[in-house]
Formats: structure tokens, sequence, C-alpha cells
């Protein structure tokens, strides 16, 4: 079953209320730690080519960034509409698989 990214922002921010993970005595550093061993997991899947793994670890990390961006007191959703005003207009390149933006 597919949901709606926002709600699954907000199941994920209950969630982690819930567990003691949003409360003032949290350190941000020790869920960016966690947000590390979760790419690290990530890596290996697409290593691999190991399509659910892969599809977990992306998973995995998309909850690690909602926690980590509740825990500075901001959103995930937020984060991500700043970084795409960043990127709408950029231009560049494509060389060797990896987009290379203009100097501007």
């Amino acid at each position: 079953m597919q949901r709606d990214l926002t709600l699954l922002e907000e199941a994920i921010t209950i969630w982690a209320r819930q567990r003691g993970l949003l409360t003032a005595d949290v350190q941000p550093e020790k869920q960016m730690l966690k947000l590390v061993e979760e790419v690290g997991e990530l890596a290996k899947g697409i290593a691999y080519r190991d399509k659910w793994s892969t599809s977990d670890g992306i998973g995995d990390v998309f909850v690690c960034l909602v926690v980590l961006a509740e825990q500075l007191d901001l959103s995930l959703t937020e984060c991500v509409n700043v970084a795409y005003d960043e990127i709408k207009d950029r231009t560049g390149t494509l060389e060797d698989g990896l987009f290379k933006k203009d100097d501007s």
C-alpha cells in the first residue's frame, strides 16, 4: 500500500515522539550517527544490486532524516523545499553518470 510522503513524515514524527526521540535531552549528533549507519547499509544494498535491501535502506534513511530534522526543529518537507528552490534552475552537464553543475 502506497502512502503520501507528507502523511508518512507526520506518522514518523509521532512514532519518534512516542519513543522519546524528540525530547530536549536527545542529541542530534546521535541521530546523525544512525543516519550514517543506514546510508552504509543502503550503499551495501546498491553494491550487491539487492533491490529489497536498497529499498529498505532508502526508507531507513528517510526515517532517520525525518527524525533528525524534527530534533533540529525543522521538517524534512521544509528542508527538501529549500533544496529544490536551490537546484530548480541549476544548469550543468552529465559526466560519468554524475551531474556537474555549472559555475555560477
